[in-house]
């Protein structure tokens, strides 16, 4: 962002002077261009108009000419002279002057021209082009089209131009100008890098005048290749002059970027006073790197600082990086200030500039309190504002290449800015290895042996783990040596698949895991207590522990195919896939006292204190665990069925396929039966689906548990008070003539549905669209789009909706709880240049809407914008209006009427 060029234009619209209001308006000395016309000068071209009419005076011939050549003369051309012409070309040998009709084409040196009529004065080495006028439409067409070098073309209404001493004239041109529009007026080009400007509208909009929305009229002015140096110059909004204007005034053109100030707004804060925001300097250090520094100041003694840098290395790697600060005295007089950071970091690596390798950083990290205390730099938005938690990971991964192995190093970062507890990971190390079939060949000839074809690999985790931290205490030293997990998991699986009488499926595994810790617990309890005795105290032990587990599994599957056929109606046949499974799992009991990895606590074995003993893993409060208690060994049953209907094709479809039609994309069905249990060894059925409707549009997901066993309910006393107590007993409710009882199921539905869901795909656009070589405009959008999200509004889709729908059943006999809610955000073009945008969710139980409820409504104004947000209820309601130009380079540009959320203190849903 070109930070100078913005300073000096609102320094345009900061100086006001009243102007006199005398001499034509500007729309009296212009018409609109798809209007104008450019007449022939009846004097200066009346031997062309006398041409026209014969042209066999004078000794000239009319030709028809696609391209010709002019021969260097002896008056001192640089360069030959091309010229072509779609029509016809004239040719006055007495004067030596050409006239060229029909998309006629000059060029000489770097100087190219395109213009439907070229009149080419070899002799005083001048060029006039202009238009001509449609004998159908009647517009003024073919307007010449300049360009020189590497500068950007300018379209005009007619030019006169010697192209010897590059000297000329142009009439009501139409240029950019690195991110800025030149239209309108004269311009009288002086030399190869200057030119006098009469009149030019100077723009953000790549309109031409008069189309333009905002500009500032140069009445007179010189242009330079890097700076237009201007005398009087004034304020213009829709062809209105303002009276806001300047004697005379500098606007730079870089042809890089530049370092500047960024001018602040102002306002009103409800509690922390008058500010003046977002003032700062741009400071662009070389083509790699930028700083942008930015402050906000409050009346009352609150303030707001902020840094940021971007850096990119082409083919290399790109990022962000931006540290922010904060105090602010929301409480009472004399209280000390809410005190908040912030930093963000977000890197990427090209992909291809190291292959086996990859790193990149995405880190969101800061007190809880940031958001909510420092809503202006979020722009108020009420996903920032009522977020739960922030996530950060820094990665770096390496696949060693025509190996197996390979390696993830990972710093981890979670917040809950609810509790204001941090969870960290410092580091995450994941060394893998594919797995082998260590019994195969490279070499080998013909289908595999059976023992060819056991698999084996390997993982190692490894994580220094610090769990739920108050983040007051984060960076204590001691928190560091006493809240610090560490741990070194190891995992050896080995496998192994074979087919059986063609049709049913036999896979064995085995499991070896172990774990190494550098750190133990110990329970015991403190008789002496004054909080509970009999609550035990635990206490971590140092020195190295080691444990070991493995289970086996093996078992079956197969597929049972199903087809109903229909002679008559649309259905042609309904199809279901069933694939049963049984394995059997073994996994011995870890809990021996001889393995170590169990101890036993007694409470106190002195009558009269009742005695109660507990056993407990001096690895439950590993980082992975440890190994489980209790021998397991059962069979694992499961079913899953999918439906799929075939519909007839139609009449009109030339293919005549049939369409198949997805009904129900899974049902699982499963339970586990443990023999080595001493009662209810059945565990619960669980079951879950999912389907898909309106075209794969629709995504719905339900699952829930079923319990087999009989549960009654039983009468206790607590507090005084008779409480149910649901009560479970040894027997499968069939032996009742009862069917299991549902005790939880949830059901969700979501998806995405716009104007083009249901319309033919576009095709795939070409491939190499990246971020390395998209061109500038895709790059300065994507930076638009990047630094506010919220800019960046899609005006193609008429309308567009997303939705999720949950609902929840919890049922523990003697009560049930539900949730049902539904969430819905989308938007809505009422015109191509109206949208309307909306949030929010309902609660169909309590029947009300959410806090979460915000209106959007933008109006596309060109080259400007419009937004309005709206939050009509809660502790955020508020509003906002923006009214701001688009472009990027002056995109701090905008005028803004907020209300502040931190008046609602108080508020009525």
């Amino acid at each position: 962002m070109k930070f100078a060029r913005l300073f000096f234009l609102l320094e345009i619209v900061l100086i006001v002077n009243a102007m006199a209001a005398t001499g034509r308006s500007r729309n009296n000395y212009y018409k609109p261009i798809i209007d104008t016309i450019i007449k022939l000068d009846s004097i200066r071209d009346k031997k062309l108009l006398k041409i026209n009419q014969s042209n066999a005076k004078n000794g000239s011939k009319s030709v028809k000419s696609k391209a010709d050549t002019a021969k260097k003369d002896k008056q001192g051309l640089e360069s030959e002279l091309k010229f072509s012409d779609d029509d016809s070309t004239i040719v006055d040998k007495v004067h030596n002057i050409l006239y060229l009709y029909g998309k006629a084409r000059v060029k000489y040196q770097d100087i190219e021209m395109d213009a439907d009529f070229i009149r080419v004065d070899q002799k005083k080495h001048l060029i006039f082009a202009s238009g001509s006028i449609d004998p159908v439409t009647h517009r003024y067409i073919g307007r010449p089209l300049t360009k020189q070098g590497k500068d950007k073309p300018v379209e005009s209404d007619s030019l006169l131009f010697d192209y010897n001493t590059k000297k000329g004239k142009i009439y009501n041109p139409a240029s950019q100008q690195d991110g800025n529009y030149i239209s309108g007026g004269q311009v009288k080009k002086l030399n190869e890098t200057e030119a006098a400007y009469r009149n030019v509208l100077f723009s953000t909009c790549e309109k031409p005048f008069p189309e333009t929305d905002f500009g500032i009229v140069i009445t007179r002015g010189i242009g330079e290749k890097n700076r237009i140096i201007s005398g009087p110059a004034y304020l213009e909004i829709e062809g209105v002059p303002l009276p806001l204007a300047i004697p005379f005034g500098f606007f730079p053109k870089p042809d890089s970027r530049t370092s500047g100030v960024i001018l602040p707004t102002f306002g009103e804060d409800q509690k922390l006073g008058f500010y003046i925001r977002d003032l700062g300097y741009y400071i662009a250090l070389n083509d790699y790197v930028d700083l942008t520094t930015q402050g906000t100041l409050y009346s009352k003694g609150s303030y707001d600082l902020n840094a940021s840098a971007r850096y990119l290395s082409r083919y290399l790697y790109s990022g962000s990086l931006s540290l922010s600060y904060g105090s602010h005295n929301y409480g009472l007089e004399g209280d000390p200030p809410a005190k908040d950071f912030n930093i963000t970091w977000s890197h990427t690596k090209n992909s291809n500039a190291s292959p086996g390798s990859t790193f990149s950083a995405s880190v969101n990290a800061g007190t809880s309190s940031y958001y909510t205390n420092n809503p202006a730099n979020s722009n108020y938005n009420l996903q920032s504002l009522t977020q739960n938690n922030l996530s950060s990971s820094i990665s770096y991964s390496k696949q060693w290449l025509g190996t197996p192995f390979n390696l993830n190093i990972s710093l981890a970062h979670s917040q809950d800015l609810t509790a204001k507890t941090v969870t960290l990971d410092l580091p995450t190390i994941s060394f893998n290895m594919s797995t082998l079939s260590p019994f195969d060949s490279k070499d080998r000839v013909g289908e595999q042996k059976w023992y060819q074809k056991i698999t084996v690999g390997y993982s190692l985790q490894a994580t220094n783990h610090i769990n739920a931290v108050p983040e007051d205490e984060l960076f204590k030293g001691s928190t560091l040596f006493k809240r610090m997990q560490n741990g070194l998991e190891h995992q050896i699986p080995i496998g192994f698949n074979q087919t059986f009488l063609k049709y049913f499926q036999f896979s064995a595994s085995a499991n070896y895991t172990e774990w190494w810790y550098f750190q133990t617990i110990r329970e015991q309890y403190d008789r002496n207590s004054l909080i509970d005795p009999d609550v035990p105290v635990i206490d971590t032990v140092g020195g190295f522990k080691r444990a070991g587990s493995y289970n086996l599994n093996a078992g079956f599957s197969t597929k049972v195919y199903g087809q109903a056929n229909f002679k008559k109606g649309k259905l042609q046949a309904i199809r279901t896939v069933i694939t049963p499974s049984v394995s059997f799992a073994y996994q011995p009991d870890f809990s021996n006292p001889s393995l170590g990895y169990y101890k036993t606590i007694v409470s106190n074995a002195i009558i009269p204190y009742p005695v109660t003993s507990t056993m407990y893993s001096i690895f439950q409060n590993g980082v992975y665990g440890g190994p489980s208690s209790g021998r397991s060994a059962g069979l694992n049953l499961s079913l899953d069925n999918s439906i799929e209907a075939k519909v007839r094709p139609k009449s009109t479809d030339t293919s005549q396929t049939p369409k198949h039609i997805k009904i129900l994309d899974g049902l699982t069905v499963s339970t586990f039966y443990n023999f080595a249990a001493d009662s209810f060894k059945l565990s619960q059925i669980a079951f879950s689906g999912h389907t898909a409707i309106l075209h794969q549009k629709v995504n719905i997901s339900f699952s829930g548990n079923l319990n087999p066993y009989i549960t009654n309910v039983m009468d206790t006393i607590n507090n005084g008070a008779i409480v149910k107590v649901p009560h479970m007993v040894d027997r499968y409710t069939w032996q009742d003539g009862r069917f299991p009882a549902l005790t939880s199921f949830s059901l969700s539905m979501s998806g995405s549905l716009n104007s083009t869901s249901f319309a033919p795909k576009p095709a795939t656009p070409p491939i190499g669209t990246t971020l390395q070589n998209m061109n500038p405009q895709q790059a300065q959008k994507l930076a638009m789009i990047n630094s506010d999200p919220g800019a960046y509004i899609d005006f193609n889709i008429p309308w567009n909706i997303t939705f999720n729908y949950s609902f929840s059943y919890a049922n523990n006999i003697t009560s049930t709880t539900t949730t049902n809610t539904v969430m819905l955000s989308g938007d809505v073009s009422l015109t191509s240049k109206w949208k309307i945008q909306y949030s929010t969710n309902y609660d169909l139980k309590a029947r009300q809407l959410g806090s979460a409820t915000s209106f959007s409504i933008y109006r596309d104004l060109h080259c400007w914008d419009l937004s309005f947000q709206w939050l009509p209820f809660g502790y955020y309601k508020s509003y906002n209006v923006t009214l701001r130009v688009k472009s990027t380079i002056l995109q701090d540009l905008k005028l803004s009427k907020k209300s502040d959320y931190t008046s609602n203190s108080y508020f009525a849903q």
